[in-house]
């Protein structure tokens, strides 16, 4: 899918989300938001994501380049390595990431959410692996899911 269509991203009511979430028994509040803005044939993904206030997105490590631009609230991000946290830090709007393939991390938004726009770059299709608390996988996330979850958005949006 590759569309030359203009969007506000600020203006978040008029996007269709997919909303993430666990339950009470879960080890930490996951509660976030996904649309998929853009995806072709090379691998390039767009996308933005909204944390509810204090909750968490899984823990995951990007199996591609990723960069980010905050757009709304604070992001707080954890990077792992080798089983540890290395850095604790609260990315504000405006604040641009770039990551390599392999970065192991965690997110949450902060005390109003947070609202970030992810260029993702996977010629591989290949793009997360979801983590448990030892750093298993539990599962991997590839640009054909993304094909997938575009037409349920599609669906949903529809309705």
């Amino acid at each position: 899918m590759t569309s030359t269509t203009a969007r506000n991203l600020l203006d978040t009511q008029s996007l269709p989300w997919m909303h993430y979430v666990e339950g009470p028994d879960y080890a930490y509040p996951v509660s976030y938001w996904g649309t998929i803005l853009d995806i072709d044939s090379s691998g390039h993904v767009s996308a933005l994501y909204r944390w509810d206030p204090n909750s968490f997105c899984h823990f995951h490590r990007h199996l591609c380049a990723a960069t980010s631009v905050v757009l709304e609230g604070e992001l707080h991000v954890q990077t792992f390595e080798s089983g540890e946290c290395v850095l604790d830090h609260v990315r504000k709007p405006g604040d641009y990431a770039k990551k390599p393939p392999g970065d192991v991390h965690m997110e949450q938004g902060g005390p109003e959410g947070a609202l970030v726009l992810f260029e993702l770059f996977a010629p591989d299709g290949q793009l997360t692996q979801q983590l448990d608390s030892a750093g298993n996988v539990l599962r991997t996330l590839t640009t054909s899911d993304l094909e997938k979850a575009i037409a349920k958005q599609r669906q949903y949006a529809a309705a």
